[in-house]
């Protein structure tokens, strides 16, 4: 990145900044970081004009975000909830960048009729979740964590009475649901283990999926009812909110395990919770839950689950590069006046009002 030659001049589809005069001021919202590594990267860029640092949303009510954020020109966050009212009340801003692949904690119609550009970090963590989730294939078909569990209470048993036998994953059918960059990225590293891969995906056509190397599935049933492992892939839309519930999990095989590295919403927490307990399916590999705020869930009283707090995207260079993507999508708005590289897409189905 070149010098910044000066502010933003025109609106280039965003709101015009409103200061006299300073820097513009970048607001790191629960990031839980020194911001050195941003600092370093704009050095580096021989960008300047900005002013970056992190504040503290308190509860992340409304009223907090709106207080604690009230000079930002941007903010940058994981998982804070920038609604209409929060956006609305924050007359400098301009750009909102998520270091995160989703978007569903930013209003994306209110930030487009406001004139709030929002980025994300698409692909950042491609490698990470998909290692995460054959790590649960693995773990969930040798009994991995269970086992350790046991021996740590002070058993030393291979074949106890409360675990079924492992399994040999050779000639298990693995469905995944949905078929984006993280679960193409699986396939080859479930290849080594003998499995069949198998993908419901409506917004991919058979030929796609068959060229891919995996078999198309025409139905989510389907896949539900003829796979020995399911691994959701999907984003969280209102169409996917609780997607997998009780007669989804019905339909599934009783030695089956289920997997969700997507979002906790996906799924329909209490029915897992019920069909684990009552031997509808066998286990569950599970790294997000419905209520990600305070950390509850009765998943944690069962045996038969293996349970992660939303660690699948997560490594050193994975953290590094979303941190990175983010404010190479700040300078872009504030500095440059161009749209953000990583710029979030609007739902298909948003009307935006016109001024």
């Amino acid at each position: 990145m070149g010098r910044a030659a000066g502010r933003l001049g025109g609106t280039h589809g965003g709101r015009v900044s409103t200061r006299a005069a300073g820097p513009l001021r970048v607001r790191y919202a629960n990031i839980g970081d020194d911001l050195d590594h941003e600092r370093g990267l704009l050095r580096a860029w021989g960008v300047e004009g900005l002013e970056l640092a992190e504040v503290d949303p308190g509860d992340a009510s409304p009223a907090a975000l709106r207080a604690a954020l009230a000079d930002a020109d941007a903010v940058v966050t994981e998982g804070v909830q920038l609604d209409r009212e929060v956006l609305a009340g924050l007359p400098h801003l301009r750009h909102v960048a998520l270091q995160s692949i989703g978007t569903n904690t930013v209003d994306l119609v209110a930030a487009a009729e406001l004139g709030v550009r929002v980025s994300h970090a698409p692909g950042f963590c491609v490698e990470e979740v998909a290692t995460h989730t054959a790590g649960l294939v693995l773990d969930l078909a040798r009994h991995l964590t269970r086992y350790d569990r046991r021996v740590r209470a002070g058993s030393w048993e291979p074949l106890p009475d409360d675990l079924p036998l492992p399994r040999r994953l050779r000639g298990q059918r693995v469905g995944l649901v949905f078929f984006g960059a993280i679960p193409r990225a699986l396939v080859p590293l479930l290849r080594p283990f003998g499995v069949e891969v198998a993908v419901w995906a409506p917004t991919r056509s058979a030929d796609d999926l068959a060229a891919a190397g995996v078999t198309p599935v025409a139905t989510l049933d389907e896949l539900l009812r003829t796979s020995d492992v399911v691994s959701l892939h999907c984003p969280l839309l209102p169409t996917t909110h609780h997607l997998v519930g009780a007669r989804e999990l019905a339909l599934m095989k009783p030695d089956a395990v289920l997997l969700n590295t997507a979002r906790g919403e996906v799924v329909d927490e209490a029915a897992l919770v019920a069909a684990l307990r009552d031997g509808t399916i066998a286990a569950a590999g599970v790294d997000v839950i419905e209520d990600e705020a305070t950390g509850r869930t009765a998943l944690t009283e069962l045996d038969n689950v293996v349970l992660t707090p939303h660690s699948a995207f997560l490594s050193r260079e994975s953290y590094l590069q979303a941190r990175e993507m983010a404010l190479e999508s700040v300078v872009d708005t504030l500095v440059h006046g161009t749209a953000p590289r990583h710029e979030a897409s609007l739902p298909r189905d948003a009307a935006l009002r016109t001024a």
